[in-house]
């Protein structure tokens, strides 16, 4: 009789290269960074090839792309330091600089990517919205990569559940979560943003002749938020400030993100529709 739950056991390190090894020195390579890069690698061919049939140089996709990288790191880390940890971070500063330890908040990434492709928009003299649109594509394929490598480091549990696909994290060694099967949000989450990136992928191609501005990116902040939202109250808390909390820091970050998507898809509808090329 198969058991019903799985035993999750994976290393997070791909390989380590101890530091007795001359000239190179000590340096691991880990699951969850490599597929934060594919994540990038395979957004940033996606977004060359729109580009590409939009008649828009190369070079504005080297440029946004390195907007995006910056801004999403700088985003993702601040986030955790405000949002999530201030305290300890506020007593140890130069901590907040030691991203390799961990430490990226989802909502932190989408503000400073925000802010990324408004400095881009502006400095390259594109539209704001026309930027946001092709972007909000491909970040829902990131957004999966990540999780992904969030499962590879056993981080981001939900709660207990004694459904048969429920994991047991071997390598989680927080005291708050119960000794048994979890459900692995991580797999949710990611699974979520996999279909809104080809929801969003496949809208672009099928309306290129009459796409309304802010369509994609009002989809975009709707869709991921919601599902973020929603795949929250399954979740452990990732703080222990937020057991007692009727919704946790997740879904209130969520709400405003949300109701901004809603605003923006309405403001859509009463645009004139362009055609992409």
């Amino acid at each position: 009789m198969l058991p019903n739950y799985i035993v999750w056991n994976v290393n997070p390190d791909i390989f380590h290269i101890s530091n007795s090894v001359p000239v190179i020195g000590g340096f691991t390579m880990r699951w969850y960074g490599l597929l934060f890069a594919t994540g990038f690698v395979i957004g940033y061919l996606i977004i060359l090839k729109i580009f590409e049939k939009e008649q828009v140089d190369q070079k504005e996709t080297d440029i946004l792309f390195t907007y995006m990288f910056v801004f999403t790191i700088i985003g993702a880390r601040l986030g955790e330091v405000f949002f999530y940890e201030p305290h300890f971070y506020f007593t140890h500063p130069l901590q907040i600089l030691e991203i390799w330890h961990g430490g990226l908040a989802s909502h932190g990434a989408a503000l400073g990517i925000l802010l990324g492709l408004y400095i881009f928009a502006k400095t390259r003299h594109q539209s704001y919205i026309w930027v946001l649109d092709r972007i909000a594509i491909v970040v829902p394929l990131a957004g999966f990569f990540i999780r992904m490598g969030n499962l590879m480091n056993s981080e981001i549990i939900g709660k207990a559940t004694t459904l048969p696909w429920g994991f047991i994290f071997k390598r989680a060694f927080d005291p708050q979560y119960t000794i048994g099967p979890h459900h692995p949000t991580q797999i949710y989450e990611g699974v979520s943003y996999l279909l809104i990136f080809f929801f969003l992928y496949r809208y672009y191609w099928h309306h290129t002749k009459n796409l309304k501005p802010g369509k994609l990116f009002g989809y975009f902040m709707l869709l991921v938020f919601t599902a973020r939202f929603l795949i929250e109250f399954l979740k452990e808390p990732q703080e222990p400030w937020e057991q007692h909390m009727l919704l946790d820091m997740g879904q209130l970050l969520s709400i405003p993100l949300i109701l901004l998507g809603i605003g923006v898809l309405i403001w859509s509808h009463k645009q004139k529709a362009r055609k992409v090329f």
